[in-house]
């Protein structure tokens, strides 16, 4: 059959075949990634005009630190982290970032997170700083990912209290990856075994309780480390005893909310704009952590579950604005 672009068919509007070709692999990959059953869901889209050599843009449905550097290296367009700190620390040129990134924010995915570092009440241990202090042999049970952003947050945390991961292990310590998702019970089993002293991970309301119930408390940091923290760009975060009633009190740790999705600062107006659309035209079809479709509205905006300390890209701060998000 031949026909031109938006003539009648009996099947409707006739599509363009590169287009039939690339939603069908779009629409077949979003299918498969919302079925529970399937393991394989995160995403890389690269796209191009039809028959080029190369393809020059990719969006990346990441969610660890890694991504920044992908974009700023132009692997890759747009991508996600999880959270926003790593995002905010890559703008400023803080903590493993030796200058400032040109990274910007299109919007922020809501999700309202704490991490948490719970160690056995058998270690005695009352805060981060004790550690060095005591030049504790720590074993801590961490997630088996290892790009995972939890352990980025243990490298900086340990690092601002002026000492790391490798001193940990040179006291005889030991890091031991074990867990595939938070609440994960190999982690607990080990620690009731007394084989984990240490438990240091986001997702506290998948994995509190059992730490608990294992002969676990959770440390507190002091205020100068919190301020070197905040000073880096980390959000302070503390884990409620309201929300935790056997928590015996609130302890302050740190933020990790906020998903960032996020381009370069150079990337072109026209297509953060475009990107902008899609992602208003299929609010209605994205899964989040709340009901409804996607909060847009407020995901261009700073909010508790929406760490915004990253500029908007101008070309998103336009779309947004346009719509009547952004004041």
């Amino acid at each position: 059959m031949t026909a031109a672009p938006g003539d009648k068919v009996d099947h409707g509007i006739f599509a363009i075949p590169a287009t039939t070709r690339s939603r069908l692999i779009l629409e077949a990959a979003s299918e498969m990634v919302g079925d529970g059953g399937f393991p394989e869901r995160q995403a890389r889209v690269s796209l191009r005009v039809q028959g080029a050599g190369d393809w020059p843009l990719t969006f990346f449905a990441s969610d660890t630190p890694s991504a920044i550097d992908e974009v700023v290296d132009g692997r890759a367009q747009i991508a996600i982290v999880n959270p926003s700190s790593p995002l905010t620390l890559a703008y400023r040129g803080a903590g493993p970032y030796h200058e400032p990134l040109p990274v910007r924010a299109i919007t922020v995915i809501p999700s309202e997170d704490q991490m948490a570092f719970a160690v056995t009440e058998s270690s005695g241990l009352r805060s981060i700083e004790e550690i060095a202090d005591r030049r504790f042999p720590l074993r801590i049970g961490m997630r088996a990912q290892r790009d995972h952003a939890s352990l980025w947050f243990v490298e900086q945390v340990f690092d601002a209290a002026g000492f790391s991961l490798q001193d940990v292990i040179s006291w005889g310590g030991e890091v031991k990856y074990m867990a595939r998702i938070p609440q994960d019970p190999a982690r607990t089993e080990a620690v009731r075994r007394g084989e984990v002293d240490a438990i240091f991970d986001e997702a506290v309301n998948r994995w509190i309780y059992p730490a608990l119930d294992a002969g676990m408390r959770l440390i507190e940091f002091g205020e100068p480390l919190l301020g070197r923290l905040e000073a880096m760009g980390f959000r302070r975060g503390v884990v409620k005893r309201r929300d935790y009633p056997r928590l015996p009190a609130d302890v302050t740790s740190l933020d990790f909310s906020g998903w960032p999705v996020f381009c370069r600062a150079d990337a072109s107006d026209g297509l953060i704009g475009r990107f902008c659309a899609a992602l208003e035209a299929r609010k209605h079809t994205i899964p989040w952590q709340g009901e409804g479709p996607l909060p847009l509205e407020r995901m261009c905006k700073d909010g508790p579950d929406t760490p915004l300390d990253v500029p908007l890209h101008p070309g998103a701060e336009r779309y947004w604005r346009k719509l009547g998000y952004i004041d």
